[in-house]
């Protein structure tokens, strides 16, 4: 039996696609982004930095920002960013359409100068390489869902050897799913459903 929720819709979702309070919001991510495979430097710069500014708040708090933050942000640009100033980072601290977390902003630009001295496609080649092996077992509620992998310690560790700052083994095991690079959407929700149909 698994915990999957039917929405009004008819569809079977995790069941924090469809919590109540703000059941738009988090069933457009579950539905459209969530565990679906993300790649190019920007694009992971953006979720790890989000989810590391989500550490210790609830992830809608993030969604409802994301906008603000893209803007903050300059769309998270590797480069741009990296190209911040104190003034910048003065700026961030001051703009409510984000989380101003002093911490969390500095590591931001802190992993964004780290990131510019990388070759183009290394970020994305060095996360992926942790990806695990195909064939995990189907999670069918969320008791079965890790909150750290091996997998997820390892990526945690490089990264962190490499310079880059605010993700430990559990943000970058979130950053994992978010990405696509485990699934953990359960057993009878209709996005892992969607993804195992045999092509028409």
């Amino acid at each position: 039996m698994s915990d999957v929720v039917v929405g009004p819709d008819g569809l079977a979702r995790c069941p924090w696609g469809l919590e109540a309070e703000s059941r738009a919001d988090y069933r457009l991510y579950h539905d459209t982004e969530w565990g679906r495979p993300v790649h190019g430097d920007d694009a992971l710069f953006e979720r790890m930095c989000l989810e590391a500014f989500q550490s210790g708040l609830s992830w809608l708090t993030i969604l409802r920002r994301r906008e603000g933050f893209r803007a903050a942000f300059a769309g998270f640009s590797v480069p741009a960013v990296a190209a911040f100033t104190e003034r910048d980072a003065e700026r961030l601290l001051a703009d409510p359409g984000i989380i101003r977390n002093r911490a969390k902003i500095t590591a931001a630009l802190a992993n964004a100068r780290v990131l510019a001295e990388w070759a183009p496609g290394e970020l994305d080649a060095l996360v992926w390489s942790y990806a695990p092996p195909a064939g995990r077992p189907v999670p069918r509620s969320f008791a079965d869902v890790p909150a750290v992998t091996p997998e997820s310690t390892a990526l945690a560790k490089e990264l962190k050897r490499r310079g880059i700052r605010f993700v430990g083994p559990t943000t970058a095991y979130a950053l994992m799913q978010a990405c696509g690079l485990v699934d953990d959407h359960l057993a009878g929700c209709h996005v892992r459903a969607g993804r195992q149909a045999p092509a028409a």
